[in-house]
């Protein structure tokens, strides 16, 4: 049995508010068995008579099956699949419905595709395989679609005037698709995230700029992504939004634009929740370029706060390679770090968008 020692900072990151503490935690690397998962192209469906899911009527068990044939007849992605059925169900219930609602009246079908000519024929629009396979050429052909969070990319199809209509629907979305294809998968744990790319070790671009110990906590140092410089938040966002095609200003994802629900991503000690917030999987397998989150407490992280880091690097051996900033006790705290830690240390790995999706 190895063991390192490391210190591990959180701070909370708002700016004109600060709270950290750095110490040194204990690392026992007792190698894990990587788990094995992968999130592959669109799934077939297997269906039959018996096909039964609780909440679910035969009738919207047969919709949602030709909305996951019509995806997987169009080479889309089982997170378009569930997509799609998300949206059917945030739309119509799985119900082929020949009426419409008060914002469009001339609605119809699973997606309540309205009569401007872009959704085909009234017949088109009442057939499930049709409609369903308009919907998903659509989603198809919205840029970037598959580095959106679920709710969005149906948004972008539909455009509706909640963006985050969908958003209760996905994991009743999931369960269907799970439900009725012919090989089970989950998104927690898999390798449904973005493929990792970790930088070219510390490219973190404020590495210089002067820390909230330096200059005190206030805007001279605050990154332009709303943290402190030269925290492990920052570079971890840093990271986020590098892998996510954002390098320059301005930033796609940001402290105080994150979380869809208003709130900041914040400290180490919300972004496991922010993750959820956003709908993004998260799970106990390290993937390259995901981001490692400790709990308060975990592995020896701060009591209050916690920390997260990157995957650099996952090994054969049950341990990972995690780079940050902030890691390591003064006088090398507010510095970039890599180390060798056990897979089943970190209190969960977070994972952006999914790897197969992203063209």
């Amino acid at each position: 049995m190895q063991r390192k020692s490391l210190g591990l900072v959180a701070l909370l990151a708002i700016p004109g508010l600060f709270l950290g503490l750095i110490f040194t935690m204990l690392l026992l690397l007792a190698p894990a068995k990587p788990a094995v998962a992968s999130c592959g192209p669109a799934v077939s469906v297997v269906i039959d008579g018996n096909t039964k899911v609780e909440g679910y009527t035969a009738e919207q068990l047969k919709n949602a099956a030709a909305i996951m044939g019509a995806g997987k007849a169009l080479n889309l992605s089982v997170k378009g699949q569930m997509i799609s059925v998300m949206v059917a169900l945030g739309e119509s219930g799985l119900r082929v419905l020949d009426h419409g609602d008060g914002p469009g009246p001339d609605s119809r079908g699973l997606f309540q595709q309205r009569d401007n000519g872009a959704w085909g024929s009234y017949a088109d629009r009442m057939n499930p395989a049709t409609s369903a396979t308009n919907f998903i050429k659509a989603l198809q052909g919205v840029p970037g679609w598959e580095l959106l969070e679920p709710t969005l990319a149906g948004n972008k199809v539909q455009r509706n005037a909640d963006p985050y209509h969908y958003q209760k629907y996905w994991p009743e979305a999931v369960k269907l698709v799970q439900a009725l294809s012919n090989s089970k998968f989950s998104l927690e744990g898999s390798g449904c995230t973005v493929p990792g790319q970790s930088g070219a070790g510390d490219d973190y671009p404020w590495k210089n700029s002067p820390t909230w110990m330096q200059v005190g906590a206030n805007t001279a140092s605050t990154s332009p992504l709303g943290m402190y410089f030269r925290e492990c938040v920052d570079f971890a966002l840093w990271r986020v939004n590098q892998q996510m095609g954002s390098t320059s200003a301005p930033f796609k994802f940001l402290n105080s634009t994150f979380r869809p629900d208003g709130q900041q991503l914040g400290s180490a000690l919300t972004w496991k929740a922010g993750w959820d917030a956003k709908g993004w999987p998260t799970g106990t397998t390290p993937r390259v370029g995901a981001v490692v989150w400790y709990a308060p407490g975990a592995g020896g992280a701060d009591p209050t706060f916690g920390h997260v880091a990157v995957v650099k690097e996952v090994k054969d051996n049950g341990t990972y390679v995690e780079e940050g900033y902030n890691g390591n006790p003064p006088p090398n705290d507010h510095s970039y770090y890599t180390r060798t830690v056990a897979s089943n240390v970190p209190s969960a790995f977070l994972y952006l968008p999914t790897q197969e999706e992203k063209k």
